[in-house]
């Protein structure tokens, strides 16, 4: 019995860093600053739930846990826009 329990203890901590990273970034609401800045990434898109979707999408490959959308902006050719990434 004791075996069982620690192959589930080890099983359940080995899986505990793959299930961490697999989580997408969230944006942060407006003034939140608990976060460790690291840095930013932009995007164009169609409409602007494109935009957050592709910024959200990029956040998430680098790494961040979190972003907050710093600018948006359309005109004819399309929407643009940046974030700040957290830790």
């Amino acid at each position: 019995m004791k075996k069982l329990l620690y192959f589930s203890a080890v099983v359940t901590l080995a899986a505990l860093p793959l299930i961490t990273q697999a989580a997408p970034a969230q944006e942060l609401p407006n003034g939140t600053t608990l976060k460790q800045e690291m840095g930013s990434v932009s995007a164009k898109a169609s409409t602007i739930d494109e935009l957050d979707a592709r910024l959200r999408a990029e956040a998430t490959q680098q790494g961040a846990s979190a972003y907050t959308v710093t600018s948006a902006f359309d005109n004819n050719q399309g929407v643009y826009g940046t974030a700040t990434l957290y830790k």
